[in-house]
């Protein structure tokens, strides 16, 4: 019988092909208490095990094949990074003298202590960064206790053409997996901000994540299909059903083909108005699909990457270094740097444990507040900023603004900076443009008032939907009550877009409901104008956006703000989506 399994879908397309299980090996950590003159062998061990996670490591990355994008070896060399960190090795080490048990137990005690920290930060992002301690820590615990490789870790390419299902894969694990020319991906945990799922969208593989018990429910070499477009799994599906997706397959695959002869292209109503449509980042290797999709510039270039690559907080030449290879990358179109946006219990230093824990990080200290309570986080990244704006067009933007004393705050910091630079002969753009985004509903409500202090704002939908319906989306218990087009969304989005227009100045949409091709015509009808996207996105945006009357778009949007009925307010979407043109 025909079943269906339902998750989140992080990489569009759609795969038809046999299941590879992942079946890892349950982990068996036991303390064992060692004798005085066994603790030292213990350390060498450990130091043997994370030397060999290492070269693993290496020489996976050292045979990506060309064409890969960049950003593939960046995500491993993150993992290289960690492994080389002392929170991965001297903190264990010291765990085992300390405790005088075996490097397994010691390596577990460090995994739950920097687990914890990340489990209470509030920003979704981040917070999916524990996979990757979870993927080094397995990588360690694997090489202590000699497992052997699994079937996707042999370069046999024997698992072409397979949808590979697993509780969880690494960056690494995705590379080896594109080695094989896999179809698909499933995993039963993940959300669509971790590494895995970033991965998975970059190298254009089909994937659903957060699908729970999975591998209960499919078998080795059953036959399934993965609708990444609707998060949807089909198993014992009928000849009928299969050819009917072989038939929206193969459609998919002339369809995002034919986009390419847009990336020229201007982004124009069919009634006029045009659209500008920039890219979200957050490496440096990102800009190469920046240029293959003909993206304007870069809305939102997403700097906590750059603290999380670091044992420490990067100084001022490190974020100068960075941004300056963005903007020549970028060749004269404009970069939006987002200021560090980083959580309420983020150590600033790895291992470094946070002073005390938030009660509740979702309403704690973050981005802009943590920002200007450190000096030390926050003055190296505005100097750099600034310098680095003499070398071309870039913007700045503050994240999480909820009082105009935050705005004037940090607007007295860059004065402060731009003088000293004055006075010292430091070259910067005395006119570069400073923005905020709006993400908080009492900035949203506000936002005529932050208009006139700022020079644009950009509106972050993924925080601003939670904050405004209080969940959180990825909280399977209520994330079903996440809702972009929910009333109360949308007037908050229209108030922001009315501010901007009403003091003369931009206003861009950098969240995920930018990307979403669901709601191009509703935003253009709300009157936004500047999308910020993932590259992967930005031409079907555009083929949407050039096939759209903003007369119409504008018509059943006015009415959507006065719907609650859900199914009266999906049905004039789907009319719009359906006749907008």
């Amino acid at each position: 019988m025909t079943f269906t399994l339902h998750g989140v879908a992080v990489s569009r397309g759609i795969a038809i092909g046999r299941v590879h299980v992942v079946e890892r090996n349950q982990l068996q950590i036991d303390e064992i208490r060692l004798a005085a003159h066994e603790v030292e062998s213990e350390v060498e061990r450990l130091g043997n095990a994370v030397s060999r996670a290492r070269h693993h490591l290496r020489e996976i990355r050292d045979n990506i094949p060309s064409g890969t994008p960049n950003e593939i070896a960046a995500f491993i060399d993150t993992h290289l990074l960690m492994l080389d960190d002392a929170s991965f090795n001297e903190e264990p080490a010291r765990l085992i003298r300390q405790h005088q048990c075996n490097a397994e137990w010691a390596v577990k005690l460090q995994r739950d202590k920097l687990v914890a920290v990340f489990d209470e930060m509030d920003d979704a992002y981040l917070r999916t960064r524990r996979d990757d301690v979870d993927h080094v820590i397995d990588r360690i615990i694997r090489n202590l206790q000699r497992h052997k490789p699994l079937r996707h870790e042999v370069p046999d390419r024997k698992l072409q053409g397979m949808i590979v299902v697993a509780r969880d894969l690494s960056p690494a694990d995705l590379v080896l997996l594109q080695h094989h020319g896999v179809a698909g991906i499933i995993t039963e945990y993940g959300g669509p901000t971790s590494h895995m799922s970033i991965l998975a969208r970059s190298l254009g593989i089909p994937g659903i994540v957060g699908l729970h018990h999975a591998r209960r429910y499919v078998t080795e070499d059953e036959t399934i299909i993965l609708d990444g477009e609707d998060g949807v799994v089909i198993g014992s599906a009928n000849e009928r059903i299969l050819n009917e997706y072989r038939q929206r397959q193969a459609e998919r695959t002339r369809y995002v083909a034919g986009l390419q002869v847009l990336r020229e292209a201007p982004a124009v109503t069919l009634d006029g108005v045009a659209i500008t449509l920039q890219a979200n980042v957050e490496l440096a290797s990102d800009f190469e699909n920046v240029r293959a999709v003909g993206a304007s510039g870069v809305g939102l270039y997403r700097t906590e990457f750059l603290f999380m690559n670091h044992a420490d907080v990067p100084d001022e030449d490190e974020h100068f270094n960075t941004y300056l290879q963005m903007v020549t990358a970028l060749d004269g179109a404009p970069l939006t740097i987002r200021t560090a946006d980083l959580g309420a219990d983020k150590p600033l230093r790895q291992g470094e444990e946070a002073d005390q824990q938030a009660a509740n990080p979702a309403l704690g200290l973050r981005a802009v507040r943590l920002c200007l309570r450190e000096p030390s986080l926050f003055w190296p990244q505005l100097r750099a900023i600034i310098r680095v704006s003499a070398f071309g067009p870039v913007r700045m933007m503050i994240p999480m603004l909820s009082n105009i004393d935050e705005v004037r705050q940090v607007l007295d910091i860059v004065r402060t900076i731009r003088n000293e630079f004055s006075s010292r002969g430091v070259e910067f753009d005395p006119h570069m443009a400073i923005g905020g985004m709006i993400e908080v509903p009492a900035a949203a409500i506000s936002a005529d008032l932050f208009a006139a202090e700022l020079d644009f704002l950009s509106i972050g939908t993924n925080d601003l939907i939670q904050y405004t319906l209080a969940i959180d989306r990825v909280n399977d218990e209520v994330n079903y009550l996440y809702d972009p087009f929910h009333p109360g969304v949308l007037r908050l989005i229209a108030t922001i877009l009315d501010a901007g227009s009403r003091a003369g100045i931009p206003v861009a949409m950098c969240g995920e409901m930018a990307g979403d091709r669901a709601y191009t015509r509703l935003l253009v009808g709300l009157g936004l104008t500047e999308f910020s996207v993932h590259p992967a996105a930005l031409l079907e945006i555009k083929h949407i956006v050039n096939n759209t009357s903003a007369e119409n778009a504008r018509a059943i949007a006015r009415q959507l703000l006065d719907v609650g009925d859900g199914a009266r307010r999906r049905a004039l979407l789907e009319e719009l989506n359906t006749h907008g043109t």
